[in-house]
C-alpha cells in the first residue's frame, strides 16, 4: 500500500487532470491530508465549498471502495454522473432504484467495480445491503449533511442514528468524514459524539460567500417583483422558492402565462411529474424552477444564477441553505428576499403545526417549537434590519465581518441616521398604558391612530399615545419596532398571539431615574431617485444593468453567449445537463482568454485533461473564431 505521502503527493495530478483545478480551495487540501493519513474529519464548509472533492480525492485514492451515506437521492444522482462522465466508476444505492436495478448495482459493487458508492441511510441496515458492507473493503465512509444527526439541527433524520451502528458491524472500521454546510457549536458537538467520530481534525471554512449578492425587498406586489427580474436576466437558470403547495401552484401558473420558460416542484406532485420538472431544470429546458423547499437538498446544479424567494423560510439556517443553491460554479449570483409581514404568520403556524417531529415527546416538542420561534424571530429581523446583510448572517453563525461588504442591498443603498427617541417613546408608552396586554398590529394601529373596528372595540383610541404617530408610515414604525426589539427595550413573546411586553431596559429608559432619557437613533434608507434605480449601472462589459449583481445576463451577441450555446448543443447530443460539460464560470474564464492552444485552453479553470479529451477541441475552435473576430474589431 502507497505510504500517506506519496497519496498526497498525487492528489494535486488528480485535482488537475480530473477536475481542472490548479489549486485547493480552503480547507479542502487540509481535509484531504487528514483521511488519506487516516485520521477522521468534520469538515463546516458552506454550500458550493467543494465539499466533495475533500472525499472524492481520497476515495481515488485509497484501496478500496468509499462509502458516501446521503439522504439526497438528487444529489447522488448528480454526483454519480458528474463522476461516471469524468471516468470514474460510481453507483448509488436509493429508493429511486428497481428491486433488480438494486440487486444489479449491489452485484457489481460486490465484484470490486465501484470505487464510490452512494447509499441512502435508511438502507444502511438492510439485510442486502450489511451482507455486502462485511464482505468489502471499505477505506472510507463518507457522511454527507451530517447535521442531520443532531435532534437540534434544521433538517434531522431519525435514519442517521443508524450509522454508527452500520460501523460496528463492519469487520474493520474505515477513516470516517462529516460534512454539513450548516451547524452551530451545538450540532457540530452532536456530529462528532453520536456518529463517534475517533479525534476528528475539525475545519470550519467560514460562511461568507463572496460571489453572492444579497437583498430584501418590501416590494407590495411581489409577483411584479419577481416577474420585472426574470425580464431582466432572460438567459439566466433559478429558483423562486414559496412556503407553500398552493403559492408554487400560482405562481408557476402565471409565469407559464406570461411566457417563462417555468416548472415546479413541491410534495403533492406525484414522483414522475416530480421527476420529469426535475429533468426539465437541470436539463435547462425550463431554467426557472418554483418550488417549496422540498426542491434543492442536494441539487448539484452549479449554474444557477438567482435564488429569488417569494416566501421568507423559517429560520437563517434554511435561508442560508437555500439561497446558498445560488452560485455553486463561484460565478456571481443574486439572493433576492421578497418579504411581507404575512410570512410570519404563515411561518408561526407552520411551527406550531409541527407535522416533522412527531416522535418526540409532548415536552421535548416544546422546545423544539421554543427554539424554532426563536430562529423565526432571528429570521424576521434579517428583513428588517438597515445593516449589512452579510454582516448579519455571518454573525448568526457566529463570525464577525467589517459590518459593510459592498455586496448586499443595505450595503449599496445610502442610510442617514434619524433619531427615534420620541417615537420610541411614544411605542413604549403605548404598550405600558395598554396594560401590555396587545400585540405588534394593535400597537401600530393605535399609534398611527387607526379607526378600524379591532380599534374601536378595546378601547385603544382612549390611549393616550393614539394617533400619536399619524404622519409616519406602518413601514417606518414597524421598522422602528424591530430596532426596539433588536435593542432589547421591547421583547414579544412566545404565545400562540404574540404580546409586546417592555422589558427592564425599556422601563428605564421610559421612566428615567435621574429624569433624562438618551438619545435613540436608528439607520434608515435614504429614498433612492426612481430614474437612478430604473438607470442601474453599468457591469464592466459595456452594459446597463439593474440593481442585481449577477454578472452572467449577457447580451445575445457576447462571446459568453457563443460559449453557452455550443455548450448546450454537446449537453443536448450527450444527454447530459450543460454545467456537466464546464460551468459557467470556465465559459467567462474562456471568454477573458480566449485560448489558442490545447496548452492555453488547459490553464483555463475547471478544464482539466479528461474535460479536454471529451470536449475541448470544439471549444478551442469556438475560442480562435471568437478571437478574429475579436482582431476584426
Amino acid at each position: 500500500m502507497q505510504d500517506s505521502k506519496e497519496l498526497q503527493a498525487k492528489k494535486y495530478e488528480i485535482l488537475k487532470t480530473v477536475y481542472g483545478y490548479d489549486a485547493f480551495r480552503e480547507g479542502q487540501e487540509e481535509l484531504i491530508d487528514c483521511l488519506l493519513s487516516g485520521q477522521d474529519v468534520c469538515g463546516i464548509m458552506p454550500t458550493g465549498a467543494g465539499k466533495s472533492i475533500c472525499y472524492q480525492i481520497p476515495a481515488l485514492l485509497l484501496p478500496s471502495v468509499t462509502l458516501v451515506i446521503s439522504p439526497l437521492i438528487s444529489l447522488m444522482k448528480d454526483q454519480v454522473r458528474a463522476l461516471n462522465q469524468m471516468g470514474i466508476h460510481a453507483a448509488y444505492l436509493n429508493s429511486s432504484l428497481t428491486y433488480a436495478q438494486y440487486r444489479k448495482a449491489l452485484a457489481y459493487a460486490g465484484e470490486g467495480r465501484y470505487k464510490i458508492i452512494y447509499v441512502a441511510p435508511e438502507r444502511l441496515l438492510t439485510e442486502d445491503f450489511l451482507a455486502f458492507a462485511v464482505n468489502a473493503s471499505i477505506s472510507l465512509i463518507a457522511v454527507d449533511e451530517a447535521h442531520c444527526v443532531s435532534q437540534w439541527g434544521q433538517d434531522f433524520r431519525p435514519s442517521y442514528l443508524k450509522i454508527p451502528d452500520f460501523v460496528q458491524a463492519l469487520p474493520r472500521r474505515p477513516v470516517m468524514a462529516a460534512f454539513t454546510a450548516t451547524a452551530t457549536r451545538e450540532v457540530k458537538e452532536d456530529i462528532v459524539r453520536m456518529l463517534r467520530l475517533s479525534s476528528p481534525h475539525m475545519t470550519v471554512t467560514g460562511f461568507d460567500r463572496k460571489n453572492l449578492y444579497f437583498e430584501v425587498r418590501h416590494d407590495r406586489d411581489k409577483y411584479k417583483g419577481i416577474s420585472e427580474y426574470l425580464r431582466s436576466h432572460p438567459n439566466d437558470s433559478g429558483i423562486i422558492y414559496c412556503a407553500t403547495r398552493k403559492t408554487v401552484e400560482e405562481v408557476c401558473d402565471r409565469l407559464l402565462a406570461d411566457g417563462f420558460a417555468a416548472t415546479r416542484y413541491h410534495a403533492g406532485l406525484s414522483d414522475a411529474e416530480r421527476r420529469a420538472n426535475q429533468e426539465a431544470f437541470t436539463y435547462d429546458t425550463a431554467p426557472v424552477m418554483v418550488a417549496t423547499n422540498a426542491f434543492g437538498m442536494g441539487i448539484d446544479k452549479s449554474n444557477v444564477r438567482f435564488v429569488l424567494h417569494y416566501n421568507m423560510p423559517k429560520n437563517m439556517e434554511s435561508y442560508y441553505q437555500e439561497a446558498g443553491r445560488a452560485g455553486r460554479d463561484g460565478a456571481k449570483a443574486d439572493c433576492i428576499l421578497f418579504y411581507s409581514g404575512q410570512d410570519v404568520v404563515t411561518n408561526q403556524f407552520f411551527i406550531e403545526a409541527d407535522r416533522e417531529n412527531g416522535e418526540l415527546d409532548e415536552a421535548t416538542l416544546e422546545l423544539v417549537r421554543a427554539r424554532d420561534r426563536e430562529r423565526l424571530k432571528k429570521m424576521t429581523f434579517y428583513c428588517h434590519t438597515a445593516d449589512c446583510l452579510r454582516d448579519y448572517m455571518l454573525r448568526y453563525f457566529g463570525e464577525y465581518g467589517s459590518n459593510y461588504c459592498g455586496a448586499c442591498s443595505n450595503c449599496l443603498h445610502s442610510f442617514e441616521t434619524v433619531d427615534i427617541t420620541q417615537i420610541a417613546r411614544a411605542m413604549l408608552g403605548c404598550a405600558v398604558t395598554s396594560g401590555m396586554r396587545y400585540g405588534v398590529n394593535v400597537l401600530l394601529d393605535t399609534l398611527r391612530g387607526s379607526k378600524n373596528e379591532k380599534i374601536l372595540r378595546l378601547g385603544m383610541d382612549r390611549n393616550p399615545y393614539y394617533g400619536s404617530q399619524e404622519t409616519q408610515s406602518v413601514v417606518f414604525l414597524r421598522q422602528v419596532l424591530n430596532q426596539l426589539v433588536l435593542q432589547e427595550y421591547l421583547t414579544v413573546t412566545d404565545d400562540r398571539y404574540p404580546i409586546v411586553r417592555v422589558t427592564q431596559k425599556g422601563w428605564e429608559f421610559y421612566e428615567p431615574a435621574d429624569g433624562f432619557s438618551p438619545v435613540l437613533t436608528m439607520k434608515a434608507a435614504k429614498k433612492r431617485e426612481p430614474a437612478a434605480a430604473a438607470q442601474g449601472s453599468a457591469d464592466g462589459r459595456g452594459r446597463r444593468r439593474t440593481a442585481s449583481r449577477s454578472g452572467q445576463d449577457q447580451a445575445p451577441s457576447s462571446p459568453f453567449e457563443a460559449l453557452r450555446r455550443l455548450r448546450t448543443q454537446i449537453a443536448r447530443e450527450q444527454h447530459i445537463p450543460p454545467y456537466l460539460v464546464f460551468s459557467d464560470k470556465t465559459l467567462e474564464a474562456m471568454c477573458v482568454m480566449l485560448p489558442q492552444t490545447k496548452e492555453e485552453m488547459l490553464d483555463v479553470h475547471g478544464v482539466g485533461e479528461l474535460k479536454y479529451q471529451k470536449y475541448g477541441e470544439p471549444f478551442l475552435a469556438l475560442c480562435k473564431e471568437l478571437a478574429g473576430e475579436d482582431d476584426l474589431s
